[in-house]
């Protein structure tokens, strides 16, 4: 089970025009100007651009939130560059293509260790149920009324824990197959339909939620020591000793952000036994990766002297 929410990265994509000594501007965290596509530093956008044949570009790159921290923030990021090299080049890429070749450029292209999840999530959006196949997956969305959406989110705190990891590290340190790791691997997997019901049916209690979270939370942190750290587990105590009935540390693990499930009278103690952290706010939100100003571009190589 996925949700997205209200936090976006943001990519700008288009041909740089033919007045500067270099061919392509690329502006990240760092900036770079080359004229190789090969000579580009950072692995997604230089893949994503060979296997698009994307050439001269000027692309500039921000986000709401910090990278390495669990939110799905790299995967967010290739989703939408692929989307914006579809549009500049006056393409369109439903959801699914922008799924796999994400997928793929992720996994297969940069040799990245890791998941399909958040490629899926950020190329659809919503609250979904994603179904893994040895054929490939499926995704169905999560029906439940309005009301009971709110709540939910009424009842969702999120804090950063100030650390970031790269989730590859995490993944390869956890690629043990131990059979203890393995079965609760299989515990956790088979409780996805119990968390599906308590949300889509309106009779149950939607607290058992909160209580499924830190129950599945234990068992993912007793798959590999470096899922969590003794820090993070402090906090973690913390919010559920303010009151919180339940919550995890979101992504791989090893840092980023701890997500709590709480009632809304108890949210204020949890805030104070917390205030060392940045609370973040955020709503559910189901657009996925969209294209906001569509501007199609000819390319035409440059001529070269």
């Amino acid at each position: 089970m996925s949700t997205t929410f209200d936090k976006y990265c943001y990519v700008t994509v288009r041909h740089l025009p033919p007045f500067f000594e270099y061919s392509t501007d690329i502006t990240y965290s760092k900036t770079e100007r080359i004229n190789r596509v090969d000579d580009i530093e950072h692995p997604a956008i230089r893949n994503a651009m060979k296997m698009l044949d994307m050439h001269e570009l000027r692309l500039t790159y921000d986000a709401d939130l910090p990278a390495r921290s669990g939110l799905g923030t790299s995967s967010s990021f290739a989703v939408g560059m692929l989307n914006a090299f579809y549009a500049l080049k006056g393409k369109y890429a439903d959801k699914k293509k922008l799924a796999d070749e994400a997928i793929y450029l992720e996994r297969v292209l940069c040799k990245e260790a890791g998941g399909w999840q958040d490629q899926i999530a950020a190329a659809y959006g919503g609250l979904n149920r994603i179904n893994f196949t040895a054929d490939g997956y499926e995704v169905l969305p999560i029906i439940i009324s309005p009301e009971r959406r709110e709540q939910l989110n009424n009842n969702l705190m999120m804090f950063f824990t100030g650390f970031t990891r790269f989730s590859s590290d995490v993944q390869k340190a956890t690629a043990s197959h131990s059979e203890d790791k393995l079965s609760r691997l299989r515990e956790m997997y088979g409780l996805v339909g119990e968390a599906e019901k308590i949300l889509t049916d309106r009779k149950a209690d939607i607290d058992d939620f909160g209580r499924l979270l830190d129950y599945t939370w234990r068992l993912k942190r007793g798959t590999s020591r470096v899922v969590s750290t003794e820090s993070i587990d402090s906090l973690y105590e913390r919010g559920l000793s303010a009151g919180a009935l339940g919550g995890k540390l979101l992504g791989a693990g090893g840092g980023g952000f701890l997500l709590f499930y709480v009632r809304p009278e108890n949210q204020n103690s949890v805030r104070q036994a917390l205030n060392g952290l940045l609370e973040i706010p955020f709503r559910f939100e189901n657009g996925g990766s969209r294209v906001i100003h569509y501007s199609p571009e000819q390319y035409e190589q440059r001529i070269k002297q």
